[in-house]
């Protein structure tokens, strides 16, 4: 506490904070006055975090920066290196699917010889320019993906689903990871969050409308029975052997899963 009190004499040394200087030099700062100080330097902070993540492309990601939230979409940019090893040519025509595709898809489509498209299950609020654009030109698409996907069976090579399957209830599961294995022609990865692992509040209660349900391993491994789907073995090994060589691991459970035919 003595150290706030000497920090904030500093300030009224130098005539940094005007309201603090008609303080007694010898008089301890009030609760609020402290309260208050922290709380303008925590959105000083959300504000800097925000600016220099582009917008809405990126308010999910700074959140989670914040409060040590877990982002499967910022841990899936962290991924596309070693799924591109793992997959191969498999990775030729990507669909993302999940809050933040605006800044995954321009990093997709930066890989050599491969074509990305992206679904925003949610709205596009505060979307920034450069989103808006790959709006416009039909590389985004804002859907719900509790309703079957605007795609022909088979229409890209390789689905990717991050942040968006674990805020949906065992109703909705049971319909939309069969059809996103519909619309993939050689496999499906789906990245879910661990049980126990904590989400920006902020976030979830303004997008997606419900808090997150993380489900286990074994649970996700029983699901996929339920619903005729396989892990693909191969591709996992390859994963696996990939990231051990970079030295990787993920903050996410990633499941490879065959498609369906």
């Amino acid at each position: 506490m003595s150290r706030r009190v000497n920090t904030s004499r500093r300030f009224t040394d130098s005539g940094g904070l005007p309201f603090v200087g008609g303080l007694h030099p010898k008089s301890r700062p009030s609760p609020l006055l402290s309260i208050g100080l922290v709380v303008v330097g925590a959105l000083l902070i959300v504000g800097y975090l925000y600016r220099g993540s582009g917008g809405r492309s990126g308010d999910i990601a700074a959140l989670n920066r914040l409060d040590g939230a877990v982002s499967c979409t910022s841990e899936l940019q962290r991924l596309i290196p070693i799924l591109k090893i793992a997959y191969g040519d498999n990775m030729r025509k990507v669909l993302h699917v999940g809050p933040d595709t605006c800044s995954v898809v321009p990093q997709m489509l930066k890989e050599e010889d491969t074509e990305a498209w992206g679904i925003e299950p949610y709205e596009l609020d505060d979307a920034d320019s450069n989103c808006k654009a790959l709006v416009r030109k039909g590389v985004i698409r804002v859907a719900d993906i509790k309703f079957p996907l605007p795609y022909k069976p088979n229409s890209f090579s390789l689905v990717i689903v991050s942040d968006a399957v674990d805020y949906l209830s065992p109703k909705y599961l049971n319909k939309t990871v069969p059809d996103l294995a519909r619309v993939a022609s050689d496999g499906l990865v789906i990245l879910s969050g661990y049980p126990g692992h904590q989400r920006a509040k902020v976030a979830e209660l303004s997008k997606f409308g419900r808090p997150a349900k993380f489900r286990s391993s074994s649970w996700w491994m029983k699901f996929f029975v339920q619903t005729n789907l396989e892990e693909n073995e191969a591709v996992k090994k390859k994963f696996e052997q990939a990231a051990t060589k970079e030295s990787y691991k993920s903050a996410c459970q990633l499941f490879h899963l065959s498609p369906l035919h």
